[in-house]
């Protein structure tokens, strides 16, 4: 992958660390849109570097702010921690300074939903506001944020990826990456599929409807 003047001069942003702020802010973005909604309860682990300097880098305020629906540039990150104590929702962070595991700039986002059902998603800030979804609902995930993604969990069976693929393929949507994590043979896979251009909405009804379908998630980007 090549770089571009956004790598290397970094996004408009609040704040004074692309990886501390804006790259935050993404991951809080993806988070909500993950969620499809406000959350009614928030909780926030900060790994490795993230959990010493979370604070004095604005952080905290910078991954409410995502989930509040900011983009990096809003002013009104400054003053989320505020917002979100104002509309009673519950927030708590958590620090875990030694994860050898994951990458330096790593945030764990846990989300619940009014009706109950949480959604847990781990970001990674790489510098430059540029950031990857490791990992959703426990299943292994790689992608930006920054393409149309489809999070499709499946029965793990032969032909569910050359069905998609056909299916998006004929809707005319190209796929840009696909990534599918299962946590047992034979059980349930997780499908991550960027796409150019979104499907339409009877392509995802006809989608939904097959049997061996699970959920099907379509998450608009970041700056959509």
């Amino acid at each position: 992958m090549g770089s571009s003047v956004f790598d290397m001069i970094g996004p408009i942003m609040v704040g004074p660390s692309s990886s501390h702020t804006a790259g935050v802010v993404r991951i809080g973005l993806m988070a909500r849109k993950i969620l499809g909604s406000i959350p009614s309860a928030i909780e926030i682990v900060f790994y490795n570097s993230f959990a010493t300097t979370y604070k004095g880098h604005g952080s905290d305020s910078a991954i409410v702010g995502g989930i509040l629906g900011y983009m990096p540039d809003d002013e009104k990150i400054k003053t989320s921690l505020e917002e979100i104590e104002t509309l009673g929702i519950p927030l708590h962070f958590k620090q875990v300074g030694n994860a050898s595991t994951m990458h330096p700039n790593t945030i764990e986002v846990r989300l619940t939903a009014e009706d109950g059902h949480t959604q847990t998603i781990l970001g990674e800030s790489l510098g430059g506001g540029i950031i990857n979804i490791a990992n959703v609902g426990g299943y292994q995930s790689m992608f930006d944020g920054n393409l149309h993604t489809l999070i499709l969990k499946a029965d793990d069976k032969p032909g569910v990826i050359a069905f998609v693929a056909d299916i998006l393929a004929h809707e005319g949507c190209n796929i840009a990456s696909m990534s599918v994590s299962r946590q047992s043979k034979n059980g349930e896979a997780c499908h991550f599929i960027e796409i150019d251009t979104p499907p339409r909405p009877l392509t995802i009804s006809f989608m939904k409807s097959m049997s061996w379908l699970k959920s099907l998630n379509h998450v608009s980007p970041i700056s959509a």
